[in-house]
């Protein structure tokens, strides 16, 4: 199937007048299914049937347009559906052209938005079910008279409140931003990369696993050597405060120190 059509610029639409649509295209599509694959008047009969045909795909296209994906990629797959369209449509059948297009390319688009016009990975259902959202929800604002609520549009669409819940925060996936993107300079505060907005690991954290480690450790020690560490790293007390309190000299509270940390260091280091 050529697609020499889909990257051609979009021809302009013809001026509309009373009466005037794309109904006038069956003809020209009843005579090109009579004519055979090697006929050269059928490749220039297609063409021109294509090139009338490609306002549609663009009229299509725009309508999608602003949701997170460049219009020019999507007027390419309108335009693609359009020669689908074209090829596929079968005058026999008795429909309208316009009533089998139209269908053809909006499927089309909305494949290209489901399968390509996601910048994060998203379920396929979630896709879906933020396609019913998009439809239903101006529809269902307009009777409400305001914005509706996700259970309100649980209801509207019979569908799950958590499904829709995850199709809500699902559509801030269309586009994602670079963490060494800025923001616009001010008085008040200086442009900054996204990254730098991000808070820090709590150091807390780190403690909890070192009180988780330690504590069962301390409680193998003897009252003396717990009280000489409560004493030093606790209530910060010095060393000379240590031994004046205990009644011994700096010296020998400084080996103590020395002598259980050491064994605590060993112990908290073997496998477990």
């Amino acid at each position: 199937m050529s697609t020499e059509y889909a990257a051609q610029p979009t021809a302009p639409a013809r001026a509309r007048t009373s009466g005037d649509s794309y109904d006038d295209i069956e003809p020209a599509l009843t005579r090109l299914a009579a004519l055979e694959p090697d006929d050269p008047a059928r490749a220039r009969l297609r063409a021109d049937i294509i090139a009338r045909a490609l306002p549609l795909g663009d009229h299509i296209a725009r309508r999608y347009s602003g949701r997170g994906v460049d219009h020019e990629d999507l007027a390419q797959v309108a335009a693609l559906a359009v020669v689908l369209s074209v090829d596929r449509f079968d005058p026999a059948v008795g429909a309208s052209f316009l009533g089998f297009a139209i269908p053809t390319i909006m499927g089309e688009v909305k494949r290209y938005f489901r399968d390509t016009g996601w910048a994060v990975r998203v379920p396929r259902r979630t896709k879906e079910v933020h396609l019913k959202i998009t439809r239903g929800a101006p529809v269902l604002a307009q009777r409400l008279g305001r914005e509706p609520t996700a259970r309100e549009l649980a209801d509207y669409l019979e569908v799950d409140l958590g499904e829709v819940t995850q199709a809500l925060i699902a559509r801030h996936s269309y586009q994602t931003e670079s963490l060494d993107s800025t923001g616009s300079d001010t008085d008040e505060a200086p442009s900054s990369s996204v990254a730098h907005t991000f808070g820090d690991v709590d150091p807390g954290y780190a403690l909890m696993e070192d009180t988780l480690t330690a504590g069962p450790l301390l409680a193998l020690l003897s009252e003396r050597d717990r009280d000489i560490l409560t004493m030093r790293f606790g209530q910060e007390m010095t060393q000379a405060e240590i031994a004046k309190a205990l009644g011994c000299s700096q010296m020998q509270v400084s080996r103590i120190l020395t002598r259980v940390l050491q064994e605590l260091r060993e112990k908290a280091l073997q496998p477990a």
